[in-house]
């Protein structure tokens, strides 16, 4: 969701930066379209962030022995985060 929450950021901005010719006197549309495409940058890179995060997996192993039968036994246990 914050990828493509980003990509519209980025879009809005530089619709806002490039397409707008509106002048208006309190504020400056340039400058919020380029800080909304510098937020939309930002916000995707974190998304990216996140998703390979997301992605890492841990993984636990215990070996033991089993006091009846003397076998050993090999316990594994995988998350993934």
């Amino acid at each position: 969701m914050s990828i493509g929450f980003g990509i519209f950021l980025f879009a809005v901005g530089a619709i806002l930066a490039f397409a707008v010719n509106v002048s208006v006197d309190v504020v400056n549309l340039d400058v919020i379209g380029y800080i909304l495409m510098a937020a939309g940058l930002v916000t995707v890179i974190i998304g990216i962030g996140l998703m390979a995060r997301r992605r890492s997996a841990i993984t636990t192993e215990h070996r033991r022995t089993d006091p009846v039968s003397g076998e050993s036994v090999t316990r594994r246990e995988s998350d993934v985060l």
